[in-house]
């Protein structure tokens, strides 16, 4: 099978996977100081539901008073869509950064709605990776192709609700008195790893385009081509899955190996960013090097370098893969495969194959 992956530099534009909305004269009509924000803008709430539904996640960034602000976004039926929302007195582009920050993305994914020049103004100079849009654009924003997913999956419609989880996990690890290691045993974190379905595969495409940090190879695949990569002989395409007791994290890891009679080679390896934190990152990679050895095979890794992934590299020298060598921006490693560390002892593993010892 011929690996025809779109490199990072034929892509286009990354897409938005958080939209952020000023308030007065933008979602809502006036200002709330003088008495407005008593009803949506035209569209608004059309537009709010169908990124929501998208996948899109949406948040707030506005100066305003918070304790007036946020009871008029619950009278109008809004509230519930912002997430880590920013309703204070900063600079616009410091509450777009703590968003972002919140919710594990990069800024070069966040977007911005402002009827005021001046801010957005502030916001394209201060940070310049934020897509910056007129509150004027609103009646063609659901057509932009930031907004417009090729795909949309089941989880793109719980995607909201599963940062609420993350949400919860988090405050409830704030007030746990305990070592880390013991908060993430109360979760209750059950990973199942099996091969892709069909039904896994608008997912497992979904996350080559969004994950770009976690991602060994910066490419993303066509629908296409993974699906004739899940029916291959010679291939082997994976997917992980997550749930603990706040409730499923869906499908938060994928692999692809190139398998060969003697020897294997890991041509892309993502975990979502959302459960990095909770100590899932090697688990999945922890089950290949373990199938390979099971299978008596030599087992290499190709890295592409990005300006985004650096972590994964380190994640393939920490699990004790050695470089090789560099070829034309790719990097070659191996496992010997006869150090494997355990997986952590507070995650359930299960395998629909069973090859776990």
């Amino acid at each position: 099978m011929t690996d025809t992956a779109t490199p990072p530099s034929a892509r286009p534009s990354r897409a938005a996977k958080c939209l952020v909305w000023d308030l007065d004269q933008t979602l809502w009509r006036g200002t709330l100081l003088e008495g407005g924000g008593k009803e949506l803008a035209p569209g608004v709430e059309r537009i709010v539901h169908e990124l929501d539904q998208r996948g899109i996640l949406q948040s707030v960034a506005s100066k305003n008073d918070h304790d007036t602000a946020w009871p008029r976004l619950e009278a109008l039926a809004m509230a519930d869509y912002f997430l880590h929302p920013q309703i204070c007195w900063d600079p616009k582009a410091r509450s777009i950064k703590t968003i972002a920050e919140s919710l594990g993305i990069g800024l070069d994914s966040v977007a911005f709605i402002d009827d005021q020049p001046l801010e957005r103004d502030e916001v394209a100079v201060l940070l310049p990776e934020v897509r910056v849009i007129d509150a004027t654009e609103l009646p063609t924003l659901l057509e932009r192709p930031e907004f417009t997913p090729q795909f949309v999956t089941h989880e793109s419609h719980r995607r909201r609700s599963m940062y609420r989880a993350d949400i919860e996990r988090k405050a409830a690890e704030d007030h746990f008195e305990g070592t880390r290691d013991a908060f993430l045993a109360t979760l209750n974190m059950r990973m199942k790893i099996r091969r892709a379905r069909q039904d896994d595969l608008l997912r497992a495409r979904e996350l080559t385009i969004r994950t770009n940090q976690l991602n060994t190879s910066g490419r993303t695949y066509s629908y296409a081509e993974l699906t004739e990569f899940a029916a291959s002989p010679d291939h082997l395409l994976l997917v992980a899955e997550l749930e603990d007791r706040y409730g499923s994290s869906g499908t938060i890891g994928l692999t692809l190996i190139d398998t060969a009679a003697q020897e294997w080679t890991i041509r892309l390896l993502i975990m979502s960013c959302r459960v990095l934190t909770r100590g899932v990152g090697t688990v999945l990679l922890g089950h290949i090097l373990r199938r390979a050895r099971r299978n008596e095979v030599r087992l290499r890794a190709i890295f592409v370098p990005t300006d985004r992934n650096k972590q994964m590299f380190v994640t393939y020298r920490f699990a004790g893969f050695r470089q090789l060598s560099e070829h034309a921006g790719s990097i070659l490693l191996e496992h010997e495969l006869t150090r494997i560390a355990a997986h952590p002892t507070y995650i359930e593993l299960s395998d629909e194959d069973e090859v776990f010892a």
